[in-house]
């Protein structure tokens, strides 16, 4: 037999349970004529026994520290959710007062428009400036902070 059988035969035995059944078989078959690889088999059975067998017990410090790690980021996560909550309510909130202003600033910009003679597509244009520029301005501001709050790697803000 080649070296490449003995080696998918290893390779197989690595993988343990998730091998197809024909592999399955496949491996049977080689092992029941292939004395190295039965005793491979036969070995790496017995360490993972023993490593199956072997109680493991971490210590008390690393169990409190796992367990305030976990906790910190619990909180965490869950001040984000917070945090993601009231961003939600607030673009809603932003959302809706802007359906519901724009049709009344629609017409006072078109009144002032008649009124100072501007062109129409001058009022227009003011219209436009004035319901998008303030988005753009705490879009930018908020980038910003992103960009501080990834480069500092922290998620509150900076004191002192």
């Amino acid at each position: 037999m080649t070296r490449s059988v003995h080696e998918e035969a290893r390779r197989l035995m690595a993988t343990g349970e998730g091998v197809a059944d024909a592999r399955q078989d496949w491996l049977r078959v080689h092992l029941d004529q292939c004395e190295e690889c039965r005793q491979y088999a036969h070995g790496v059975s017995q360490v993972v026994r023993t490593l199956r067998s072997t109680p493991l017990a971490a210590d008390s410090r690393l169990v409190r520290a796992t367990q305030l790690r976990v906790r910190f980021h619990g909180n965490r996560l869950q001040a984000m959710r917070q945090r993601v909550w009231l961003f939600g309510l607030a673009c809603l909130g932003v959302g809706l007062s802007a359906t519901l202003t724009a049709p009344f600033f629609w017409q006072v910009f078109a009144w002032f428009g008649a009124w100072s003679g501007a062109p129409n597509f001058v009022w227009k244009a003011g219209f436009m400036f004035f319901f998008l520029v303030p988005g753009l301005v705490v879009s930018v501001l908020l980038l910003g902070r992103a960009a501080n709050l990834i480069q500092h790697g922290d998620d509150s803000p900076r004191r002192g």
